[in-house]
């Protein structure tokens, strides 16, 4: 596991910041009405700190695709949460990592929190072209595991829906973040001291095959799930078959075929070391899921 111990410590009284943030000027919240970006948006509203949710779409024009919006979306902000669209692992996400962290050091930006990917060697990748070109603005990593918000609202969600929760896993265990636990950690982050330089690496408390996975989300819908394991290949056919480009399909085939070979299969503390207190379980996660309904379809 690569981690930058140097400023990676976090205090208990830390943990409490969420409860009482300084008061903070604008953070802009990119992709911020996507799974994780709209949960950080919320949570910061919900402290009273002025949120700038940009999107593509949306009231705040912020494309990752389109560098000429960004030093606008970035105006008057004193942070940002940073959530690249489709995958930091992409090509091309290097690239524009640096010319973000150029635009962010020349706007005048404190503080950066990057979402990353765990275990990911382009993503790490696209984490120092961040670094190196955001100056002197303060840049907090995240890495995070496979969230299990997949299987209630994303792209395994109609696979659990069919019964059939088809997928290049094996039989590799993962340790599933819930991404409530993400977002409190990006916003202690965001509105927090002794954050600056750290990389957080977060799981689960426990590891699951997707099997078992499947099972767990199976008994708490009150409907069979089988797990169906397949190649690479194989997935990126089922992705085409949903309407996912060639090209798109076989990069996500591919990148998790490298993600979920068993070098991430390991747990961490991150989440308690941040936060103060346990990453939420996977069981608790699919009865929460199960209550609000999201396996009723």
């Amino acid at each position: 596991m690569t981690k930058n111990t140097a400023n990676d410590t976090y205090t208990k009284k830390d943990a409490t910041a969420q409860e009482g943030a300084r008061v903070m000027g604008t953070v802009l919240v990119t992709s911020g009405t996507g799974k994780t970006g709209r949960r950080v948006a919320d949570r910061l509203a919900a402290l009273g700190v002025p949120v700038r949710a940009g999107s593509r779409a949306g009231e705040v024009p912020f494309d990752w695709q389109d560098e000429s919006g960004w030093s606008a979306a970035l105006d008057g902000t004193e942070a940002a949460y940073v959530a690249y669209y489709p995958d930091l692992a992409v090509p091309g996400a290097a690239a524009a990592m640096a010319a973000f962290g150029r635009v962010a050091a020349a706007s005048g930006l404190r503080r950066v929190v990057l979402l990353s990917g765990r275990g990911e060697p382009q993503a790490a990748v696209a984490e120092e072209a961040l670094r190196g070109a955001c100056g002197e603005v303060e840049l907090t990593v995240v890495r995070s595991a496979f969230f299990v918000q997949n299987f209630s609202e994303g792209a395994l969600l109609e696979s659990v829906l069919g019964g059939e929760l088809v997928f290049p896993a094996g039989s590799t265990a993962e340790p599933f973040l819930d991404i409530d636990d993400l977002a409190d950690v990006v916003v202690a982050a965001l509105t927090g001291d002794g954050h600056a330089g750290a990389v957080y690496e977060l799981t689960g408390p426990r590891s699951l095959t997707f099997e078992e996975a499947a099972e767990e989300v199976g008994r708490a819908a009150g409907r069979p799930v089988r797990y169906v394991p397949v190649s690479g290949p194989a997935y990126a056919e089922v992705l085409e078959g949903f309407g996912v480009s060639g090209p798109e399909a076989g990069f996500l085939a591919e990148l998790f075929a490298t993600l979920l070979d068993g070098h991430n299969s390991a747990t961490t503390d991150g989440v308690k070391r941040v936060l103060g207190r346990e990453a939420k379980e996977f069981t608790a996660f699919a009865r929460e899921a199960a209550r609000d309904g999201a396996w009723h379809g």
